[in-house]
């Protein structure tokens, strides 16, 4: 069963541009038309931008017009503080770019997930590391303007734990507080086990809270919550049919290059990989999500990745020699 037929066949979600744009290029890497591609490569980071351009393209890509940025760095993985610094000012610059914020600009962060769940607590746990300012203008404007921008957060939970609609939430918010821009942050379903955690998605174009495990809420965009949105993403989990496949596919290899077991390989079919993919699966209908034991650790790297990317982008005050102050 090839790569596309198995997220039709499974309904496995792609949260990542990048992953959709390589399912749809496929070996021959064919371009599509209506969306650009451009990559630049630094010590410890690969950085894709993906651009949708044309209805076409987004129809390709099933995704809104707009830019998706990509940096893959398997270095967050480890413990290493020169790369997690890295990183941290390659998402700061990307990030600044990306919002062109005006002096007296003011930004609503907001940390989508559900904090009781560790793979979904990544939206959270940045609020929770950010610096907030708003009320700062309140009471010292003098000592903080020209140094840091106007931020709030706030941290909504998930339509199980309120009953109300995460988007009717920032939309009551936004009327109130009146921000420039949103910001919002979130846990996303890799279709590969090497991008968890591994890899952090910016996009332009909103989001759609609950879409990586097959739980569609009411998308964060502009026309729903009434403001301009830059989202913020990381993989944390991956579909167990993702696995399975991947384990098929390389038991197919082995059995394909072993003279004593070629017949057997010629004699399996896509109907009998999907029946064992679906037995296999069956106990959960295909929706079962995985995530690594060390996901505490992830969410906590990437959590403080993305909180000093957003306080170096944010505010004039923060640089890459002192952003990790300023964490909360």
């Amino acid at each position: 069963m090839k790569k596309d037929e198995l997220f039709h066949f499974f309904k496995v979600n792609l949260d990542m541009a990048i992953e959709a744009h390589e399912l749809l290029r496929g070996q021959g890497q064919e371009e599509i038309a209506g969306v650009t591609m451009t990559q630049e490569k630094t010590p410890h980071a690969t950085v894709t931008t993906i651009t949708i351009e044309t209805e076409e393209g987004s129809r390709q890509m099933g995704r809104p017009l707009g830019q998706y940025v990509t940096i893959e760095a398997p270095s967050i993985l480890s413990n290493n503080y020169t790369a997690h610094q890295e990183i941290t000012e390659i998402l700061g610059k990307k990030l600044i770019t990306m919002m062109a914020l005006g002096e007296d600009a003011s930004i609503l962060l907001v940390g989508l997930g559900n904090w009781n769940a560790t793979p979904d607590a990544l939206g959270p746990q940045v609020v929770n590391k950010s610096l907030v300012t708003r009320h700062l203008f309140q009471f010292t404007p003098a000592a903080v303007k020209g140094k840091l921008r106007k931020v709030s957060a706030i941290t909504p939970g998930v339509l199980g734990l309120t009953g109300i609609e995460t988007a009717e939430i920032i939309r009551g918010i936004v009327e109130h507080v009146h921000p420039d821009l949103v910001i919002a942050i979130d846990s996303l379903a890799a279709g590969s086990l090497d991008r968890i955690g591994a890899s952090i998605q910016l996009a332009d174009t909103g989001i759609s809270p609950g879409s990586g495990v097959g739980n569609r809420r009411m998308g964060l965009t502009q026309e729903t919550i009434g403001c301009k949105i830059l989202a913020i993403g990381v993989p944390t989990v991956v579909n167990a049919a993702v696995i399975a496949h991947h384990t098929l596919e390389i038991l197919l290899d082995e059995l394909k290059t072993s003279p004593s077991l070629y017949r057997l390989y010629k004699e399996l079919n896509q109907q009998t990989t999907e029946k064992i993919l679906t037995e296999v699966l069956s106990p959960f209908n295909g929706s079962l999500m995985v995530t690594p034991k060390e996901i505490d650790t992830l969410i906590d790297s990437t959590a403080r990745i993305i909180a000093g990317g957003l306080g170096m982008s944010l505010h004039p005050e923060i640089n890459e020699k002192n952003y990790a102050a300023y964490f909360q």
